[in-house]
């Protein structure tokens, strides 16, 4: 039987910190467009993928919507196939939860609106790129720390940048600045990192000048002024010193805001209450770091990434989370900054050691059916065969497999009907997951023979086979939204209104009145130097 809830009722849900997940099956395009705060993009021909690491426990109530397209008629028995057990419809989709509370833009908006509240209370200092620019044109004793992915420092920095991801800013920082005297710039593309990096150094009580470049590269960029690409340069991992110096300060602010420790035995308790509460385990290191070695259990997701777009690894608002590190600092200051977001955060106290056997139960899974699945060899001896791709569009553009074409996943059973041809149309996706998750579906809706690639495009180039890039749009590409604070060929209309977008973050908050964030405020006892 089919269940609903209001949207009064779901919001009331965040108000009282209970557990629940809201998915908005539509693409990424549409719900980047309007959505309520906590809601997760979840497209419904991604939901086997996406899914089971944002809400790991069967037990966990789901509440599902689009926009009047559909999709949730053919969203809810997918999930309930993975083996979830509470799955609910939101009445009215998303036109009536407008009715009763804000939409938002754009993509992980709780962390972003977050940032705009941190500046707002604390008065982050900030600098614009002009001033940014003279400082470093003059003065020697300046250290620039890029708060991003090392992928995007990467892509392009400002001069003098050095790559030192957010949650590694104070772990890192004496290893970078060994001097109180020196002169620290903040900054990511836009402005989250940048103010709750620079934030973090000055809440930790490091004694020197901390400021974020205000509005990031899209600042920069917006000045005129010239970025630089392909950068390689990192801040190397700490010396026993510096990482037992920057320890004393994580705990000192840690201490402060009031981040909870974890040891084995409680970590065993969470894991025995696992049909009642959501738990994460995250390991908040350098992805190269955890692929050194990790606990049994504990998923990556690096602090500052994790604090920048928490809804791309914890669906479950109201959950609990436990974190860990092998130094003490990163883990601290990623958990101050959930505590401060409103969630139940953890740090394992890594002495303690992780029991060797958790008694982690059996989550939600899939597995690809046999049922029409072939290999590339079989695909080359197909004749009138039409090849479907259901990549995200940026893929698809940088190579595909020869002409193959572009479908949305959404619309996948639509947009077949429109197919020339009698041949059997075969489906790829870049490791052939979401082709097999979708062949059922596509089967469906037309008369002619559905196969999917075993292996997907990747098993294409690892064959030896060459891909090409020009386009076939089968369906518009509304599938991902272009982020205009990545890359470097972004419009200006389009850097611009996106800062006007976040500056009004902090008014929208206030008048939804569900977030339950609470920002901490520096105390001037923490000064440890």
């Amino acid at each position: 039987m089919t269940k609903y809830i209001t949207a009064r009722e779901l919001r009331q849900h965040w108000v009282n910190h209970h557990e629940i997940a809201l998915l908005d099956v539509r693409e990424e395009g549409p719900y980047s467009e309007a959505h309520p705060l906590f809601a997760l993009s979840v497209p419904v021909s991604e939901i086997e993928k996406k899914l089971p690491p944002l809400v790991p426990r069967l037990s966990a109530p789901i509440v599902v919507y689009d926009d009047g397209e559909g999709y949730v008629d053919r969203a809810t028995p997918r999930i309930l196939a993975l083996g979830y057990r509470d799955v609910t419809i939101l009445t009215g989709g998303l036109s009536a939860y407008a009715l009763v509370g804000e939409v938002y833009r754009d993509v992980n908006v709780p962390s972003k609106a977050f940032g705009e509240l941190v500046e707002s209370i604390n008065h982050t200092p900030s600098s614009s790129a002009r001033d940014v620019k003279n400082v470093l044109e003059s003065e020697d004793d300046v250290v620039v720390l890029d708060a991003r992915r090392f992928e995007e420092y990467n892509t392009m920095s400002i001069p003098r940048g050095r790559s030192c991801p957010g949650g590694e800013l104070l772990y890192r920082f004496f290893e970078a600045v060994p001097s109180p005297e020196t002169t620290v710039v903040v900054n990511c593309a836009g402005r989250t990192r940048s103010i709750v990096g620079t934030q973090s150094l000055i809440n930790s009580g490091i004694p020197n000048k901390v400021v974020a470049l205000r509005n990031g590269t899209i600042g920069w960029t917006l000045e005129g002024l010239a970025l630089e690409t392909k950068k390689t340069k990192r801040v190397p991992s700490p010396s026993v010193e510096a990482s037992q110096k920057a320890r004393k300060h994580a705990e000192s602010w840690a201490n402060h805001v009031g981040v909870s420790l974890s040891d084995g035995d409680q970590l065993t308790r969470f894991t025995a209450e696992l049909e009642d509460r959501t738990l994460y385990l995250l390991d908040v290191r350098d992805p190269e770091e955890y692929a050194l070695g990790h606990p049994t259990g504990f998923s990556n997701a690096p602090g500052g990434q994790l604090v920048q777009a928490t809804d791309e690894w914890v669906g479950v608002r109201g959950a609990r989370i436990v974190l860990y590190d092998t130094d003490g600092v990163r883990a601290r200051m990623t958990a101050s900054w959930l505590l401060q977001l409103g969630w139940e955060v953890y740090v394992f106290e890594v002495r303690s050691g992780v029991p060797d056997a958790l008694p982690l139960p059996e989550g939600p899974s899939w597995h690809p059916s046999k049922d029409g699945s072939i290999t590339i060899n079989d695909l080359q001896s197909l004749t009138k065969a039409t090849v479907i791709d259901l990549a995200r569009s940026p893929s698809y553009r940088k190579g595909h497999i020869p002409g193959a074409w572009f479908a949305s996943g959404p619309e996948l059973a639509r947009d077949l009907r429109r197919l020339d041809g009698d041949g059997p149309i075969v489906l790829t996706s870049p490791d052939g997951d979401i082709a097999a998750m979708n062949i059922d579906e596509a089967g469906k809706s037309v008369s002619r023979e559905v196969l999917y690639l075993a292996g997907g495009t990747m098993a294409w180039v690892a064959a030896g086979h060459p891909l090409e890039t020009e386009s076939r749009w089968l369906s518009q590409p509304i599938d991902v939204y272009k982020r205009p604070y990545e890359g470097t060929s972004n419009a200006r209309k389009d850097m611009q209104g996106y800062l006007d977008w976040e500056y009004g973050l902090v008014a929208q908050l206030a008048n939804d009145g569900v977030a339950c964030f609470h920002v901490a405020r520096v105390s001037r006892g923490l000064n440890l130097s």
